[in-house]
This record gives C-alpha cells, structure tokens and sequence, in this order.
C-alpha cells in the first residue's frame, strides 16, 4: 500500500461541496484529515491518501479538475 500525504485548498465555491465523500466512494482510497481549517469562505486540509499508486493518482487527479488545488507533500511505499 502507498500512503501520499497532501495538502488541498478549497474556495468558498467548494466548501460547502462533498468531495472528501466523493474521495472515499468512487475511489479505492482510504482518507485520513490530518489537519483542517475550514470556514464559510474557504478550507485548508492536509490529507493521507491511503490505497493503490494508481489510485491514489486517479483520485489527485480528479481533486485538481475540480478546481481545488492539490500540493503533494509526502509519498511512502510500503510492504
């Protein structure tokens, strides 16, 4: 399993949007908040993705066509 850990930054246009709920049903990864600042006008998250590369890379993929923006911070591979 590969854990990435990311930040995203939503605008006031996403926040009240359930794409952490998307995240975990249409993609086979695990989601771990870490951190979090939201409020009615934006949101800060740090996030563990948790599953296989691939779709770990489907789902950033999928965060930054939304037009959320995505930062990775981390990548660990393990047995």
């Amino acid at each position: 399993m590969t854990h990435v850990d990311i930040n995203v930054t939503a605008g006031k246009e996403h926040v009240q949007e359930p794409w952490i709920w998307r995240l975990s049903r249409d993609f086979n990864v695990k989601v771990n908040i870490r951190k979090a600042t939201v409020d009615a006008d934006c949101g800060w998250l740090q996030l563990e993705l948790e599953g296989p590369v691939e779709e770990i890379q489907r789902a950033t993929a999928w965060l930054m066509t939304t037009g959320l923006t995505v930062e990775a911070l981390q990548r660990a591979v393990g047995v």
